[in-house]
């Protein structure tokens, strides 16, 4: 029997059963839609995972101070990172500091800022002007604070986008006197978007000299974080071990000791949250995938309820010289075609389902080819893996049973 005859066979069998063929086909249509819906949600997760951590860095280090404590019982964190240590870091001689390009102190804290009538509490970093390109921020309107007025104290800000609003509403803030924690200071600047990045928002944050915060708005005398820049991606190891270096040095750390402060590469976190983020994805395709194994006992249940209904029309065809390969063959086709047409509407059920899903909630969903075929194929297989026993089941009958049965 031909292929192309053996196909339409199928599909007139699949027509003559309408309801019962949608019905056979739905395990297959919810489960194809549920893997590529959630595929599109873990891979959309990814995405705005390594977009967020990318937007502050990703030739970042992070020089903390280390906790404290003895016996594993920690008491708390460290005080002893200095100015003086930052800026060792960039003057430096040691092997490997060339691959260092930027450093900028830090101190922060959250603070009551206020306007004339109105007030937030928000996040005020101290820092230099190189903080900024160090963490990619760019100034929408206004200015950086210079450095003269980093080292002279000066009372001057730059507002994150969302503290410019609580603030101002839509007027230009650019001069305005604010005052944190008490102390009036110029706003001289506003930061460019880069979006609430969940566990913290830069476009909601004040920034302003480190020399000004430490001395005048948390009284401080030591730094609770260094950032660094390395030159490119191709040598933040080197930047990492040459900061290590110079530190221990510093701090006076004998060779063996442990280090009394914590560098972060932000590299290794951009790689650990994406790795997470695929297991997830994983994780949601592979319980959506249950549904399409389900889909597949539903179709070899129909099949094998088709083959009992035809066995007169199997012993039929017998007769006339049709082997035992045609016949498994026809109805390994049907259970193939009704896995496929289902696949093909659970796509588009799928790629539907996802654009709501991103269109009506905050998950970010990104529809990817590779899992819609990813899907197709797994149902295309589960066709064939659940359509065989049916089929085989059809080829191997009497015919001269077959044409007995009533």
């Amino acid at each position: 029997m031909l292929f192309w005859t053996i196909v339409k066979v199928a599909l007139k069998s699949l027509l003559a059963h309408k309801l019962r063929s949608i019905l056979a086909m739905l395990g297959i249509i919810i489960g194809v839609g549920a893997v590529i819906a959630m595929l599109a949600i873990g891979a959309g997760a990814r995405r705005q995972v390594v977009t967020r951590i990318s937007a502050m860095g990703t030739n970042l280090l992070v020089v903390r101070p280390a906790q404290r404590g003895s016996m594993g019982v920690m008491t708390g964190i460290q005080q002893n990172l200095t100015v003086g240590d930052a800026q060792a870091l960039i003057t430096s001689t040691t092997e490997g500091a060339d691959a260092i390009a930027a450093v900028a102190p830090v101190v922060r804290g959250n603070v009551q800022v206020k306007y004339r009538n109105k007030n937030t509490r928000t996040a005020v970093i101290g820092t230099t002007t190189t903080y900024f390109p160090v963490r990619q921020f760019e100034i929408e309107h206004g200015r950086l604070p210079t450095e003269e007025e980093v080292e002279r104290m000066a009372r001057v800000a730059v507002l994150g986008p969302a503290t410019a609003r609580d603030l101002f509403g839509e007027s230009d803030p650019i001069g305005e006197i604010i005052k944190v924690k008490g102390i009036n200071f110029r706003v001289v600047g506003i930061l460019k978007s880069k979006g609430d990045q969940g566990w913290f928002n830069p476009d909601d944050q004040v920034l302003v000299p480190y020399t000004t915060a430490m001395k005048q708005l948390f009284g401080l005398d030591y730094l609770q974080e260094i950032d660094i820049q390395a030159r490119d991606a191709t040598v933040v190891n080197a930047a990492l071990e040459a900061a290590r270096a110079i530190l221990r040095k510093r701090h006076r750390l004998q060779l063996g000791a442990p280090d009394d402060f914590d560098i972060r590469n932000q590299a290794e976190m951009l790689e650990t949250a994406a790795s997470v983020t695929r297991t997830f994805t994983v994780l949601l395709g592979s319980i959506a995938g249950i549904s399409l194994v389900v889909g597949g006992i539903g179709i070899m249940n129909i099949m094998l309820v088709t083959v009992t209904e035809r066995t007169r029309e199997i012993g039929v065809r017998k007769a006339i010289g049709a082997k035992d390969r045609d016949i498994l063959v026809q109805f390994l086709i049907e259970s193939v075609l009704m896995a496929g047409v289902g696949g093909l509407i659970g796509v588009g059920l799928g790629v539907g389902a996802a654009k709501a899903i991103g269109a009506l909630t905050q998950f970010a969903t990104v529809v990817q080819m590779h899992s819609i075929l990813l899907a197709l194929t797994f149902a295309g297989a589960v066709g064939v893996f659940f359509g065989l026993y049916p089929a085989r089941r059809a080829a191997i009958l009497d015919p001269i049973e077959a044409l007995r049965y009533e």
